[in-house]
């Protein structure tokens, strides 16, 4: 019997926790099944399996074997695909994820340049001011803004962001400008409430080692969009807090100012994330190369 075939075998059978249900995703009979994993232990000499009427859990040995396992075949995938150019020619469809304006400021860019280059790939951009999980909802690359909990994603930074508090010179004129703080608890608040967002406002600490400052505003103003913040700050209602990217063009055409810099967070970082690490398919990796010298370039991201 060959020994990769019943390592695949043996794989399906953990992943399924079941001998019918593998024999069922792979199309063999349960006896065919059940003899590929005897196959391996004879060979190994050791037991990998415990079965039960009910259930199939690993032994000890089998866990470690099982591990070694997903390692090899995913190699050996690999290699075969490479061989046969697979993973050579970029094709198929590419789908990403990314923060609404984000992705429309940063991403779409990318990916128009992305198809040029690639006349057999086909592109779909989602944009969501929400969490996606991209195994779930099939997607092959996602824009994080955030820290990132642990996970088995590989992950690159492309840079880091700052959250601002803003508002325009005509509001600061003749409202004043916060000094410290405390000082928006007499200013009226604009608050983006929308998935991904802070409720509560942090504020760099005033002295060495003290704790973060939290401002919770009590907003008048509360919305799920950032532009719609955004515009109500530029139309002089109130003040806002966004991040650096969403601020920039209006800061530069002079329609913002941000406030309370002396107390600003620390920065953000950026992540593109995907599934399939070095297995990566061609489509996903040249795209992750394309996209990370684009927004490392940028000037609005810190890249450190």
């Amino acid at each position: 019997m060959d020994r990769f075939q019943a390592m695949n075998v043996f794989v399906h059978v953990v992943e399924a926790r079941s001998f019918a249900a593998a024999a069922r995703e792979l199309r063999q009979s349960p006896p065919a099944v059940t003899r590929a994993v005897a196959f391996l232990e004879d060979m190994i000499g050791a037991r990998l399996l415990i079965r039960t009427t009910r259930s199939v859990t690993l032994t000890e040995t089998g866990a470690r074997y099982y591990t070694d396992c997903k390692r090899l075949l995913a190699d050996l995938q690999e290699a075969e695909a490479a061989a046969g150019g697979a993973y050579a020619k970029p094709s198929g469809m590419l789908t990403i994820t990314a923060p609404v304006q984000f992705g429309q400021m940063h991403v779409a860019p990318v990916v128009g340049q992305y198809l040029d280059q690639y006349p057999d790939i086909r592109a779909r951009l989602l944009l969501f001011d929400r969490f996606v999980n991209i195994a779930e909802e099939g997607i092959d690359l996602a824009v994080r803004i955030g820290h990132l909990s642990d996970s088995s994603l590989t992950a690159i930074k492309v840079g880091q962001v700052q959250p601002l508090v803003c508002a325009s010179p005509v509001y600061l004129v003749d409202q004043g400008w916060p000094k410290t703080p405390a000082d928006l608890s007499d200013h009226k608040i604009i608050s983006t409430t929308g998935s991904s967002a802070r409720l509560d406002w942090q504020f760099k600490p005033t002295r060495a080692g003290g704790k973060m400052v939290q401002f919770s505003p009590n907003a008048r103003w509360e919305t799920n969009s950032i532009e719609a913040a955004r515009n109500a700050a530029i139309d002089g209602w109130g003040i806002t807090r966004i991040l650096s990217y969403q601020a920039a063009p209006h800061i530069a055409s002079g329609q913002l100012c941000s406030v309370l810099d002396d107390y600003a967070p620390d920065p953000v970082p950026v992540h593109l994330v995907y599934p399939e690490g070095k297995t990566a398919p061609a489509k996903v990796r040249c795209f992750v190369d394309l996209a990370v010298a684009e927004l490392r370039s940028n000037v609005l991201f810190d890249s450190r």
